[in-house]
């Protein structure tokens, strides 16, 4: 069996007695709560509930892998009474059902995924647009119009990041291209460091990513003198140089809903979503080396998407092999953004 890395139990003095048990919130991080990245947002998301709600305890295990691990960490937080319970990570959505169905009394919340049942709901915000955002700085400030990507693992969400990403940058330069690398692993910082260093051996000046964290990427751009677009969390002061942007999360005012609807036994399990408009997700700070005609030009096109003038995911969207991913005018649907799976022309690399 893995040997589970850390456990880290969290409870606030300011709860006692029945209340205790009955309101003990359980968060489980497949990665360190530190990463100064995904899990970390997840963790401030969690940080914010205990300010923000009264009479709660918390409780955090990091790094359980998406595997058996995680529902005998469910079971653990389950029978210590803990009542809901945030599964953070992409792969711990059917772990998730399978316990709910052992548990119909606690309430299961999930990072993303388009799968319920009778006490499993989803929770998530979409970062798409601010990676589009992303797009249009790295299209406008890249010198020879090749990006690089690295992410963890072909899952939708991937597909996602690297499709808007791409599709923002090719609005202001055509010819723009993305070369992927997937690193098979959420934390991998010798992957990611290779991919890095590839990438600006390859003349690629500006690197996107979706992985766990975002500091061996922007650690290494900014040693080789190329730029970085952070994602989960802003660690601007970690590539000053290299820094022109990001898309960081903001889980704390919708983890503090979901928490006060299932006390208040008004929640009913679906999937919620945020997005820019909701402050949910998060366009960071622009670094030095973005000019100021860029920054109006990006800061307009978010007023466009918040006001819904601009839709990201609007035909005509071409796949990689020319064939029509979604046609002139057509909106795509929840479904058919959360499923995605496959790139968008422009984009170098395999989707299988």
């Amino acid at each position: 069996m893995k040997k589970l890395v850390a456990f880290v139990l969290l409870m606030l003095l300011t709860a006692s007695g029945p209340a205790a048990a009955a309101d003990k919130i359980g968060f489980i991080y497949v990665g360190p709560a530190a990463d100064f990245g995904y899990n970390m947002s997840m963790d401030l998301g969690r940080q914010y509930v205990e300010k923000n709600v009264k009479d709660v305890a918390t409780s955090v295990f990091e790094q359980v892998p998406e595997s058996a691990e995680v529902e005998r960490v469910m079971e653990r937080l389950v029978n210590s009474g803990h009542t809901i319970i945030f599964a953070t990570s992409y792969g711990y959505l059917d772990h998730a059902i399978r316990v709910g169905q052992r548990y119909p009394k606690v309430a299961f919340l999930h990072a993303g995924g388009l799968k319920t049942s009778a006490n499993v709901g989803t929770y998530w915000a979409d970062s798409d647009d601010g990676m589009y955002l992303a797009g249009l700085v790295a299209g406008a400030v890249s010198k020879t119009g090749k990006l690089g990507f690295v992410g963890a693992f072909q899952i939708p969400q991937l597909f996602r990041s690297i499709n808007a990403f791409t599709l923002g940058a090719q609005a202001v330069n055509p010819k723009a291209t993305t070369t992927v690398v997937w690193t098979g692993g959420w934390w991998e910082p010798q992957k990611e460091a290779e991919a890095a260093n590839a990438f600006a051996d390859q003349g690629i000046d500006v690197i996107a990513e979706q992985v766990d964290s975002p500091i061996t990427l922007a650690q290494v751009a900014e040693k080789r003198g190329i730029w970085i677009v952070g994602k989960d969390v802003n660690v601007m002061d970690r590539a000053p140089k290299s820094w022109l942007t990001g898309v960081s999360w903001n889980w704390g005012p919708m983890m503090v809903k979901l928490v006060e609807e299932v006390r208040a036994g008004k929640w009913k399990p679906g999937h919620v979503r945020g997005n820019l408009a909701s402050g949910n997700a998060v366009l960071d700070p622009f670094g030095p080396a973005v000019p100021e005609a860029v920054r109006k030009k990006v800061l307009a096109t978010k007023a466009d998407i918040i006001g819904g003038k601009k839709v990201v995911w609007q035909g005509p969207i071409v796949k990689q092999d020319g064939t029509t991913a979604v046609p002139t005018g057509q909106k795509m649907t929840l479904e058919q953004i959360e499923t995605m799976n496959y790139l968008l022309r422009g984009v170098v690399g395999s989707a299988k």
